[in-house]
């Protein structure tokens, strides 16, 4: 079975696909000066972005694990952008956890993994 990368680096692929499943690298926002809702809806549209590139969508999302600067304070805002976006009847299986993020300005980000039609 082949593996196929895109967008390409050194360091990471932002997607990479095997046997009918897409795998994302982790996603977050453009404005990393925004609040919790808006650093969520840029980070699925970068997400809707890359599996459309993939040639798949989020209604065949299936694991999503979602990495918070600060579960307490930002948890309701996150869930209620993630909840009109997510298609009704879809829902992966998640997991949202409180972690250190690469830049202090980032409140979320998303790993994502999908499949092919």
């Amino acid at each position: 079975m082949s593996v196929q990368r895109q967008l390409t680096n050194e360091r990471m692929s932002q997607i990479v696909v095997h046997n009918g499943t897409v795998y994302l690298a982790g996603q977050v926002g453009d404005d990393m000066n925004a609040g919790i809702e808006q650093q969520t809806r840029e980070t699925l549209a970068n997400i809707e972005r890359l599996l459309d590139l993939a040639g798949t969508d989020k209604s065949r999302l299936l694991s999503v694990t979602i990495y918070m600067k600060d579960i307490d304070a930002d948890f309701v805002g996150m869930n209620s952008v993630w909840d009109a976006w997510l298609p009704k009847g879809v829902a992966p299986a998640r997991a949202t956890v409180e972690s250190k993020l690469c830049e202090p300005e980032i409140l979320v980000e998303l790993s994502v993994v999908a499949a092919l039609p």
